[in-house]
């Protein structure tokens, strides 16, 4: 059996998973956050009241602060207890988890819907402002000297202001016209700026254009394929295609995801003459398990210590996850196949280890169980003792799992 999901199942589950993980993450760090910041500001509170004391005041403040250390160690102890207990939590409620929730797939919902980002070069689109005309400042005008007053000498100076004005309104005259004459120039100058940039823009906004083009071709070609895969999947599960079926289960137990504490993975296989499904299920081994009972804080030592679970609640705490992991898998298969293609499941539930009896790596089946449909989707799971359950289904089961002992699993009835 190849335990390598198909495409449309790994990314469900990357995308439940990733959803599952920063749900869980942002609750434990708010909560973590809140406790540590409280402890946190009451040392702080009580380190600065004693800087400020006198000495007569300095040891209470002293003795406060230290109250406020131990308190915040102990916030750590229960940041980590409470860890601990949301992992066990997770562990010994797998089988509920699951009954919370409708395992069947849509897989029209599964198709993709192309949303273009909008074009990112909108500032090439906006055709460059052309130059405007350069302005002929009027041409100057000679103005006549005033004539001068007094007695003597008029006419003199009234000549020399004459031809002062008369010089200054030429070299004007000059000026003016040289500008003139410039203008013509410059405007074409500038007019043959404006059409290189302009060209150069509308060059540009063509490159950038076929390239957001050419992403969103490649964006609809990528939904156009899964969307395809859809329709085969879809088609193909019409018929009980064994690869459709097996497609159609790995995207049904991919959306079931389990605590980052106890990793699962399926492996399955269709046989349409029987209609029978084939599963394999690994589980972690027994040592993967934390065996912590709790956690508390030593104040002599400034230590954080463990206590441990008894040898019995770890050994309970595994072979309940067994069961539970094996009422799970084949409730989720059975719920999801509304069609009722499959009709029977036997499993293995086990971890893959080292064998105790031979050293070296294999799967050890700790569960062997056979359900046909109908009978299997008349328990109320809601209200059942898993193993009692498992035992009714006539499976074999490991009376202690933890010793990785397998099971023999030819006698497991298959309807």
């Amino acid at each position: 059996m190849a335990r390598r999901r198909g495409i449309l199942a790994e990314m469900q589950h990357q995308q439940r998973l990733s959803q599952a993980r920063a749900n869980a993450a942002a609750r434990a760090q708010t909560q973590a956050r809140a406790q540590a910041q409280r402890a946190r500001a009451a040392q702080e509170r009580a380190n600065a009241a004693a800087d400020r004391a006198s000495e007569a005041e300095r040891k209470r403040y002293e003795r406060e602060a230290k109250a406020a250390y131990v308190e915040l160690r102990s916030a750590e102890v229960d940041e980590l207890n409470e860890d601990l207990a949301l992992e066990y939590a997770e562990i010994d409620g797998l089988l509920a988890a699951t009954l919370e929730v409708d395992d069947f797939v849509d897989l029209e919902s599964l198709k993709v819907r192309v949303e273009h980002p909008p074009f990112p070069r909108w500032d090439l689109e906006t055709p460059l402002v052309p130059p405007l005309p350069t302005p002929v400042p009027p041409a100057p005008v000679y103005v006549e000297p005033p004539v001068p007053t007094g007695m003597f000498g008029k006419k003199k100076k009234f000549d020399e202001a004459q031809q002062r004005a008369q010089a200054e309104f030429a070299q004007a005259w000059s000026q003016w016209e040289a500008y003139r004459d410039w203008i013509p120039g410059r405007d074409a100058e500038a007019a043959r700026e404006h059409a290189e940039l302009e060209a150069g823009r509308v060059q540009l906004l063509a490159v950038e254009r076929e390239r957001y083009e050419a992403s969103c071709r490649f964006r609809e070609s990528k939904a156009s394929g899964q969307n395809s895969s859809i329709d085969d999947l879809i088609a193909g599960l019409a018929y009980g295609a064994v690869d459709a079926v097996k497609e159609y289960v790995g995207i049904v137990l991919a959306n079931s995801v389990y605590p980052d504490s106890f990793p699962v993975e399926h492996e399955a296989e269709f046989d349409p003459e029987t209609a029978e499904l084939r599963l394999r299920v690994t589980v972690p081994a027994p040592e993967a398990l934390r065996t912590i009972k709790a956690f508390r804080y030593v104040k002599a030592s400034d230590e954080i210590t463990e206590t441990q679970l008894t040898q019995t609640a770890a050994k309970e705490r595994y072979a309940g996850a067994l069961h539970q992991v094996a009422l799970r898998s084949l409730h989720e298969i059975f719920e999801a196949d509304r069609r009722g293609i499959i009709q029977t499941i036997s499993a293995e539930i086990g971890p893959e280890t080292n064998d105790p009896a031979t050293g070296r790596p294999a799967f050890i089946p700790l569960i062997a169980v056979a359900a046909p449909r109908d009978s299997f989707m008349e328990i109320d799971l809601s209200g059942v003792v898993p193993l009692a359950t498992l035992q009714h289904l006539g499976a074999a089961v490991a009376k202690n799992p933890s010793a990785l002992v397998a099971v023999d699993g030819s006698g497991v009835r298959r309807s």
